[in-house]
């Protein structure tokens, strides 16, 4: 029979040794799975920095061949000439239709033909005198008799702009001027125009009224106490200012085809006018 006491004190030592062991293999678990969490969470993962690498690009820059004017060739005198007339005589085509249509000296303030202003006397003296619609009805007249004989000054333009000559026309081909062709016509012809022109204009007084009107005016005038008699002539007034409107038209036309190459029409006006 095995004593009680010894056996029980060995069963109780057995007991604590095994409660140690598994003591110490919890606690060994735990701090590995602590050390297993802590490892896992200690860091986050930082993503790698992408190495930039800079690749040194080469540009090669070739020298564009710079654009060749074309060169123009000089004008000889005949195209210039030529050139000229073109013109010219466009411009007075133009001048003439303008002029000549109704309204074309009255409702144009830039030609309208006033008074004469050698008998403005007559015309103040009569205003005053209540006379003043006889004055208005002169000044219409005067102005469509310019208009009617506007019609017919084509031709006689036309001769004296084919009369330039070829040296004139070259240096006023290459003016700068708008109206260069136009007033070296007009210096060179102008006195010659308005002594062709001038039985054209006095048909024409005659035609609309106007010399009947002017007349009346200067004979009423004339009647007054006192005043110095007039007697001015309305032919070659009448004329020089119907040739002076038409010219101020045809210089316009001038300017237009040197500065607007839409109105170059022809080849030849194009090499001589264009820019």
């Amino acid at each position: 029979m095995i004593p009680l006491r010894p056996f029980a004190l060995g069963l109780a030592l057995a007991l604590t040794t095994v409660q140690l062991a598994a003591a110490q293999t919890t606690t060994t678990t735990k701090k590995t799975t602590s050390t297993a969490k802590k490892t896992t969470t200690a860091k986050k993962t930082t993503p790698a920095k992408k190495t930039t690498t800079t690749k040194a690009t080469t540009i090669k820059t070739t020298a564009a061949a710079a654009p060749v004017a074309p060169v123009k060739v000089p004008l000889t005198a005949e195209e210039a000439a030529g050139g000229l007339r073109e013109a010219l005589s466009q411009g007075v085509s133009s001048a003439v239709a303008q002029a000549g249509a109704t309204d074309g000296f009255n409702g144009n303030a830039d030609i309208r033909i006033p008074f004469p202003p050698e008998a403005e006397l007559v015309a103040a003296t009569l205003r005053k005198l209540k006379a003043g619609a006889l004055v208005s009805n002169f000044e219409v007249a005067l102005n469509r008799a310019a208009e009617t004989a506007a019609t017919q000054a084509k031709p006689i333009f036309l001769n004296a702009v084919q009369n330039l000559s070829l040296q004139d026309a070259l240096t006023l081909a290459t003016s700068q001027e708008h109206d260069a062709a136009t007033t070296l016509l007009y210096e060179k012809t102008a006195a010659d125009l308005r002594t062709a022109f001038q039985p054209t204009v006095q048909q024409s007084l005659e035609k609309t009224g106007a010399t009947r009107l002017y007349a009346e005016m200067v004979a009423r005038y004339n009647k007054i106490p006192l005043v110095t008699p007039l007697n001015p002539q309305l032919v070659p007034y009448a004329t020089e200012k119907t040739v002076d409107g038409l010219f101020a038209l045809i210089a316009t036309e001038e300017g237009r085809i040197r500065q607007n190459p839409a109105a170059q029409g022809s080849a030849l006006l194009k090499r001589v006018f264009g820019k």
